[in-house]
């Protein structure tokens, strides 16, 4: 079939295995263009097939000659329908590893479940050993309990009191003012029970007993601090409620580990396009407007970017990992930067759907969004007739 994007609101519903594989291509030949770096050796990523946790997967084994697994939820695709961006990734991802000489498996299925850690953990022993990186990756808007069967829905609200300022629908251009209300205490427990802390701790329990961690193990969550602008929808919504219980299981865990030399972080990194993220009111805004100050300043940094920056300058430098007050890998740094938020805070006031491709790079933010799913990269024919149902190899 001839694939090409259908989008529906402020999700895209096909994904292109050709730019997926491509795009993989690019964030390994960045990887390879780098110093090496001298890191892990044996890597788990639970949420590996996007986003951070498939930088952090192509950094370990293209810089580091890792061996790794990556966990993600199964989404194949047929002759007729698509598979998704994360499946199409994952394939590319295995084939290059597997051309390299490394070794890597992908395990399919729900994180959150304990036959999912049962399987992963069974792979560990039996392929590596045992793990001296584990990367917790998991974006999800829903959690079914592992234990009781209940599930749990995440809510991206403000807390306290309803929420209005400036959003922009980045497909038409057209700038708007929102209003959110607040979010309900049981939506805020909920939101905590999906994005917090609890399965990243129950991993990390469950590959200590299985005695499947090194003793010097670094295990790393993320999170977002961002800007003034939008942390009444953000860091201090209910999304922040959730950051706050990761942040402090980080801190717990890593109490846990020290004793033989292992350490926990969450990492806070700067705002992105991600699928997640363009769904939030506000945020896409938010983002173009500060793309185009950092760009301009040639400090831009995507998820590949960043990720190297992470190993080479915070986890793998030969001495100490440099924290916060609060014991976070910030990565986050020049997003933060004065000079930065003063401009887009400037630009941010003047902004309309009038000015909007001009103040800001809304169309940058857009390509980066379609990119997500494979879509708009150079060099790929999208007028090819393609069979959509790739398989994933060294896959369980």
């Amino acid at each position: 079939m001839i694939i090409k994007p259908r989008t529906r609101g402020f999700i895209c519903t096909t994904s292109h295995p050709a730019g997926c594989a491509a795009q993989v291509q690019e964030q390994i030949d960045y990887v390879q263009s780098k110093p090496e770096i001298q890191g892990p050796k044996n890597v788990l990523v639970i949420g590996a097939s996007t986003g951070y946790g498939l930088a952090a997967r192509i950094t370990a084994a293209f810089g580091a000659h890792a061996n790794t697994v990556g966990v993600y939820r199964p989404s194949s695709g047929s002759e007729k329908r698509t598979a998704s961006a994360g499946w199409y990734n994952s394939a590319a991802f295995e084939l290059a590893a597997q051309e390299a000489g490394l070794k890597s498996f992908s395990v399919t299925g729900d994180a959150f479940s304990k036959e999912t850690k049962e399987k992963t953990i069974t792979l560990i022993k039996e392929e590596l050993g045992k793990v001296d990186l584990v990367i917790y990756s998991v974006a999800s808007a829903r959690k079914t309990d592992a234990e009781t069967g209940e599930v749990y829905n995440s809510v991206l609200k403000p807390i306290g009191n309803s929420y209005t300022n400036k959003t922009v629908n980045f497909h038409t251009g057209e700038v708007t003012e929102i209003t959110l209300e607040p979010a309900t205490e049981k939506e805020i427990q909920d939101t905590v029970a999906v994005m917090g802390g609890d399965d990243w701790e129950d991993w990390i329990q469950a590959l200590r007993g299985a005695e499947v961690l090194s003793e010097n193990v670094t295990t790393l969550s993320y999170s977002y601090i961002g800007s003034e602008i939008t942390q009444a929808i953000y860091r201090e919504g209910s999304i922040g409620r959730a950051k706050d219980h990761l942040e402090a299981t980080a801190l717990k865990m890593n109490e846990l580990l020290k004793s033989t030399g292992g350490r926990a972080y969450v990492v806070v990194s700067k705002g992105l396009v991600t699928q997640s993220s363009s769904a939030i009111p506000v945020v896409p805004l938010y983002i173009s407007s500060l793309y185009k100050i950092m760009k301009e300043k040639g400090i831009h940094e995507g998820c590949i970017e960043q990720t190297y920056r992470l190993f080479t300058e915070r986890l793998y430098t030969g001495g100490e990992t440099p924290v916060d007050e609060s014991g976070r890998i910030r990565i986050d740094d020049w997003e933060l930067r004065d000079d930065v938020q003063a401009e887009v805070v400037k630009l941010w006031d003047s902004v309309t759907s009038d000015n909007i491709y001009e103040l800001t790079d809304l169309e940058g933010y857009r390509r980066e969004f379609f990119q997500l799913f494979g879509f708009e990269t150079e060099g790929v024919d999208y007028e090819a007739d393609l069979n959509p149902d790739v398989k994933v190899t060294n896959s369980i």
